[in-house]
This record gives C-alpha cells, sequence and structure tokens, in this order.
C-alpha cells in the first residue's frame, strides 16, 4: 500500500479487484438477475422510441415478476436455515437415546441367559394373535399365544421356553407374527429389539445406529425402553 499527503490508504488495483470480486461472489441468484433486469431496464428506457414509449403496465408486470423471484429466493433461503435448525434438534433428540433399548421392524431374536426381547405391532384391533419362533433353519421351535389385543405396539420377553419344556441356547433366533380378527388374517409386523449405540447426520438426516438392525430414521422407532 502506498500512502499520500492526505493521510488516505490507496489501495492497489489488485487488492481492489479482489474485493470486488469476493462482493460479487456473495450475491444470490435473484439479486444477480435483479441488477441485470434493472441494468436492461434502464438502458431500454434511454433508448425507447419517444413516439412509442414503454408500456407502464408492462414495466409493472416485469417489476411485479422480479419481486415475486425476488420473495422465492428469500424464502428457500429461510427453509434452509430452518431445516438446518430442525436437523441440529433432531440430533440433539436422538443423542439422549444413546444407550436406550429400541423396537424397529426386524425379525430377529437375541437370546441371553434365557431373556429375548422383541415386540409385535398391531396397526389394528385382533381378537388372535400368535408368535412362532423359529430355529436357523427355519423350523418352528416354539408358539407364543398373545390371544386378543388393540392396535398399538407391544413389547415381548421370551424366557427362551421350547415346544418340549426344555430351554433354547443362548443364540440368535428368529420369528413370525400371525394375526386375525374375525377369522380374517390382518397384518401385525414383527419388531425387533436393539440398543442405540450412535447417532449420525447425513444429507437424508439423522440416523440412528443400532446393532443388528442398521442405521435406522426416527420414524423407525416404534417405541424407546
Amino acid at each position: 500500500m502506498t500512502a499520500v499527503n492526505n493521510n488516505t490508504t490507496v489501495l492497489p488495483q489488485a487488492l481492489l479487484d479482489q474485493m470486488n470480486g469476493t462482493s460479487a461472489a456473495k450475491k444470490s441468484t435473484a439479486e444477480e438477475a435483479q441488477d441485470r433486469f434493472l441494468t436492461l431496464l434502464v438502458t431500454q428506457m434511454k433508448n425507447q422510441d419517444p413516439l412509442n414509449p414503454l408500456d407502464n403496465a408492462q414495466v409493472t408486470s416485469q417489476l411485479a415478476q422480479l419481486s415475486t423471484v425476488t420473495g422465492i429466493d428469500k424464502l428457500n433461503g429461510t427453509l434452509e436455515s430452518m431445516m438446518g435448525s430442525y436437523q441440529s434438534n433432531q440430533a440433539l433428540q436422538a443423542a439422549n437415546m444413546i444407550g436406550h433399548g429400541v423396537l424397529a421392524p426386524g425379525s430377529n431374536i437375541s437370546l441371553t441367559e434365557n431373556k429375548g426381547l422383541m415386540g409385535v405391532e398391531f396397526p389394528q384391533d385382533v381378537d388372535a394373535a400368535e408368535i412362532l419362533v423359529k430355529d436357523a433353519a427355519g423350523n418352528v421351535i416354539h408358539t407364543i399365544d398373545l390371544g386378543a389385543h388393540p392396535a398399538g405396539t407391544v413389547p415381548l420377553l421370551w424366557d427362551g421356553t421350547l415346544a418340549d419344556g426344555s430351554k433354547a441356547e443362548d443364540g440368535s433366533y428368529q420369528f413370525e407374527v400371525k394375526a386375525s380378527l374375525a377369522g380374517k388374517p390382518v397384518s401385525a409386523n414383527a419388531l425387533q429389539f436393539g440398543i442405540v449405540t450412535t447417532v449420525s447426520t447425513s444429507p437424508g438426516g439423522v440416523q440412528i445406529n443400532v446393532p443388528g438392525l442398521g442405521a435406522l430414521n426416527l420414524a423407525d422407532i416404534r417405541q424407546i425402553l
């Protein structure tokens, strides 16, 4: 920089160009469109035919359209800011679930010391329901009669008892839910139990990581235990 006698500072042209470039880079697409429109409008007014001047209604219409574009651009910016804030709040809420057990769609049971947690989601009332516990080969080794149940989520504990009254060995099993109403089959969803270990964020939103169930969305969690 070079100092002059009037106590001002003259900036090098390269720095001025850089500052101008930075300022221009900060302009949004709507602002750039507005600048171009005003430049064209002023040029058009300067060079208009005196015998055929610009139509006021047409100019007003163009200004209204430009105002709409600017408003939409500002609205998009506001929505993006709100979405970022919403995702941050979701991440904080999900972090409170770390270490807690959850039920989410899945059909596996992990039996440990004669304890296996699972769940069932009934979209509607049922008057009969049962759970078929299966081994790794798909053979039914135990049936749990649930009877009638109202619509909702039901957590269940299997103590490892088999059809012959013996106890199953610790390990991984599968189960199937069957339900009916007035003798007609109705849908019922199997829910798998897992422990939340970590929470992560991605462009798709907040995800809860549960071993055995994978990365889940908040909407996948049916119940927190």
